[in-house]
C-alpha cells in the first residue's frame, strides 16, 4: 500500500512539473518570437499611429510583435501598462516603458532584448535599439511588466 502512494505521489509531482515547465517554455517562446519580429522590422519608418510593415510607432510595434507571436495586447502604451505583472529585473520580452518627466502614465513603450539594449519605434529613427542606460530614455523609464 505504501509502495501505491509513493508512487501515485511521484507521478503526480512529475505531472505538476512537467507543466510547470511547459509553461514556462511556452513564455519563453512567445517572448522569443515577439523579439524575433520586432527585430525583422529594424529600420521600419515611425508612423504615428502605425500598426504595420508600412510604419509603427512605439505601441503599434509591440502590439504587433506580440501578436505574431501569439499574445494579443491593446492598442496604446498607456494601456499595455495595465496588463502583466510589474518585474524589477528585466528578462527577454519584458516591456519596458516611459514618461515624460517621469509621469505615471506612459506614453511610450519598447521590448527589452537582452544585454542591456530594448528595441522600439522612436519618432527619430524608427524601428531601433536603444541602450536601457541612454540617458534621454533612462530618465524616463517608469518601470516594467511582464506578459
Amino acid at each position: 500500500m505504501f509502495k501505491k502512494i509513493v508512487v501515485g505521489l511521484s507521478l503526480a509531482i512529475t505531472l505538476v512539473t512537467a507543466s510547470f515547465a511547459g509553461n514556462q517554455v511556452e513564455a519563453a517562446s512567445y517572448h522569443t518570437k515577439a523579439i524575433k519580429v520586432a527585430k525583422s522590422e529594424l529600420g521600419t519608418k515611425y508612423k504615428m499611429g502605425g500598426i504595420s510593415s508600412s510604419g509603427f510607432d512605439c505601441s503599434g510595434l509591440v502590439k504587433y510583435s506580440y501578436q505574431k507571436a501569439g499574445k494579443n495586447l491593446p492598442r496604446t502604451a498607456a494601456d499595455i501598462y495595465k496588463k502583466g505583472k510589474k518585474v524589477k529585473s528585466l528578462q527577454k520580452g519584458d516591456l519596458m516603458f516611459f514618461a515624460p518627466n517621469k509621469a505615471k502614465t506612459p506614453t511610450h513603450v519598447a521590448i527589452y532584448i537582452g544585454n542591456n539594449e530594448f528595441i522600439h519605434s522612436s519618432s527619430s529613427k524608427g524601428v531601433s535599439y536603444a541602450k536601457t542606460n541612454n540617458s534621454y530614455w533612462k530618465q524616463k523609464y517608469i518601470g516594467a511588466k511582464r506578459i
